[in-house]
């Protein structure tokens, strides 16, 4: 599954389309949205969006396996839960391509191995800079870490706040979306489920 997720990622980041065109596509929608994409305030703008879009969707470019694949073996018998709680990110939902603001809290129980705590918050990073829906997104980062490190097992949870919810549709502020992944001892142990939830409320 691992490879299947860096085969994804290289066939989504092969581009065949230019950056003219890109920018292109963004005069049209202002076009199309009522405006001139000739004045003023608004001739550089499909260059800064193309420029923005680059950074929002930088994911696409990076296999998140790979970030993962240097490890620890030196861990003198470690073997107690790994807790990174409020793991800020930015996403867009791929449904009204409008951002998703949100933290994510993630834990694993080693097997052997560990990883450096930057590698968790990139493999975050990863994922959320793709078009996404949130239950997606949450299953990706548990998926990818079970995978890559092999541990007992891995908690994921994701609370976020939608614009697609509250600046269209039904204008709703300030709800926030919960989901979450267990595996291994998180998902068959309550004892251990209960502990990750409770240091996350810490």
């Amino acid at each position: 599954m691992g490879k299947t997720i860096a085969l994804e990622t290289k066939n989504i980041s092969n581009k065949a389309v230019s950056r003219k065109q890109a920018e292109d596509a963004v005069r049209t929608l202002l076009l199309w949205a009522g405006d001139d994409p000739e004045r003023e305030g608004l001739i550089d703008t499909p260059k800064r969006v193309v420029r923005a879009y680059e950074e929002f969707f930088g994911g696409y470019d990076e296999d998140p396996s790979e970030i993962l694949k240097r490890t620890f073996e030196e861990t003198e018998g470690y073997n107690e839960m790994v807790t990174l709680k409020d793991i800020e990110f930015e996403s867009h939902c791929e449904h009204h391509m409008v951002p998703i603001i949100g933290k994510a809290h993630i834990a694993y129980i080693p097997n052997k191995r560990v990883v450096g705590i930057s590698k968790i918050a990139r493999i975050v990073d990863v994922f959320a800079k793709r078009l996404q829906i949130q239950e997606k997104l949450t299953s990706q980062i548990a998926t990818t870490i079970e995978e890559v490190l092999e541990p007992k097992g891995v908690a994921v949870i994701i609370e976020a706040q939608h614009q697609c919810m509250t600046t269209r549709g039904v204008h709703k502020s300030g709800v926030v979306m919960q989901t979450s992944k267990m595996t291994g001892l998180f998902m068959k142990d309550e004892r251990t489920r209960a502990e990750f939830l409770q240091l996350i409320k810490g």
